[in-house]
């Protein structure tokens, strides 16, 4: 008897829902009909998938495993899948994209809508986290990263601004209080307000000017988990708490409205901007091929990276 395709994309949507009624939701199918097409697919392989309670769903050692492997093949079907109907016509499907709190930000509000606008008959899903993923492992198609942190068998398409600046920040009246560092080691006597990936690596105070380079370990009285909290930062040095690091794109708005005053700006560092980037071997679906050319034709040039198609 072969496996049903139908009931391994069920056990992959409640696996990763971590419940039946939450699969059933996503996929639009009843929890029942779910939950019958796991049990048919334990019964046919002899093992136990998943660990049901009244309070929760966990797949066990082999559903784990399962699902592990299930996630890229399954994604490579849908790709197939979507390849054909973009054949008929404008390319239709939904496009699942990982981006960090920066690209959702400052650089998708340029692009989406427009694309959006374009193809009507796309539906983009964003997820937001600041580690980099395996966008296949994840249940995505592309992500959005800085360069030094893609891997080197991606494709690789500059997406946003190609040149950004880490800027600081502070209001004016914290600045009168407490006085104008002039060099990045006076930010050591000063109230600093501090980001913390969810890896729990801090945010780097790094600073370049003529060729010198200095690290600064500051202290402060507000550490955010930069991935949800960022704007609670910038709110908060508004307020005349402290001094705030971020993407310069991310305050301007404020520094234009003399919210924030610029602070040590001849010591901002630049960096090169994010990339667009997904599996170079796989098939490519319709949405993503589409949003790629956007990206291209938007930006208007080639695409550039570590792999290219």
């Amino acid at each position: 008897m072969k496996t049903s395709l139908a009931d391994l994309q069920a056990f992959v949507a409640v696996a990763r829902a971590g419940g039946f009624r939450d699969g059933a939701r996503i996929t639009g199918l009843s929890a029942s009909g779910l939950s019958e097409a796991v049990r048919r697919l334990e019964a046919q392989l002899g093992v136990r998938l998943l660990n049901r309670t009244t309070r929760s769903v966990v797949a066990t050692e082999a559903g784990e495993r399962l699902l592990q492997r299930l996630t890229p093949a399954l994604s490579e079907v849908e790709a197939a899948i979507d390849v054909v109907h973009g054949l008929r016509g404008l390319p239709a499907g939904t496009l699942k994209l990982n981006v960090p709190v920066s690209a959702a930000r400052l650089v998708l509000p340029a692009i989406l809508p427009g694309f959006l606008a374009a193809y009507p008959d796309i539906r983009l899903e964003i997820v937001v986290e600041e580690s980099f993923v395996d966008v296949l492992a994840a249940g995505c198609d592309a992500g959005i990263r800085y360069g030094e942190r893609l891997e080197q068998d991606m494709v690789a398409v500059p997406i946003g601004p190609r040149q950004q600046r880490f800027a600081l920040g502070a209001a004016p009246s914290y600045l009168d209080r407490r006085g104008r560092p002039s060099h990045p080691r006076d930010l050591l006597g000063h109230s600093c307000l501090r980001g913390r990936f969810p890896s729990g690596a801090m945010m780097a105070w790094e600073f370049e000017r003529d060729g010198e380079t200095v690290k600064v370990d500051v202290t402060g009285p507000l550490l955010v988990d930069i991935s949800g909290a960022t704007d609670l930062l910038v709110d908060v040095a508004i307020a005349g708490t402290g001094i705030v690091p971020l993407f310069e794109d991310w305050l301007r708005p404020h520094f234009d409205s003399g919210a924030l005053e610029r602070v040590l700006e001849p010591w901002w560092p630049g960096f090169d901007g994010p990339y667009l980037y997904y599996p170079g071997r796989r098939l490519v679906p319709a949405p993503l091929r589409a949003f790629v050319d956007f990206v291209k034709a938007k930006a208007g040039k080639g695409s550039s990276g570590i792999v290219t198609d």
